[in-house]
């Protein structure tokens, strides 16, 4: 495997328009009907981790969530846009970690860190295959 050299201090951000999908009211808190919610900034968190490293990573490999811990400090209401940077902090053989930080347009609403590890996707999917085997009764 011949893997890019991917560097401490890269990031990518990804940009929202909150919508009545990304509210709370349909994560289940229907007391917050018109704000953002911590699952939907979860998603854009992870969605600048990947941007980040894998388009740069060779043919059949892929990076996969190993653990997120993020603080959702401030509201964010529907209508308004937020923007997610992940910066890559470290590379520890095939797990990278990465410091995210969101903002809206009044100023930071999260803070967060992310493990990811490379992986090959066809290995991934054939152990996928086996454990999903074994619940089946298959070998």
């Amino acid at each position: 495997m011949n893997m890019p050299e991917l560097s401490v201090g890269m990031s990518k951000s990804v940009q929202k328009v909150i919508t009545k999908d990304d509210t709370a009211l349909n994560f289940g808190s229907g007391a917050l009907k018109d704000l953002l919610a911590t699952p939907t900034l979860i998603a854009l968190m992870i969605e600048a981790a990947v941007d980040t490293v894998d388009p740069l990573l060779p043919d059949s490999y892929i990076t996969i969530g190993k653990g997120i811990e993020i603080e959702h400090e401030f509201p964010t209401k529907e209508g308004m846009t937020v923007t997610v940077t992940a910066k890559l902090i470290e590379v520890d053989g095939n797990t990278l970690s990465f410091e995210i930080i969101a903002y809206d347009e009044i100023g930071r609403i999260g803070t967060g860190h992310h493990a990811r590890q490379i992986v090959n996707y066809d290995i991934l999917m054939n152990k996928v295959d086996e454990r999903v085997g074994i619940l089946e009764g298959r070998p």
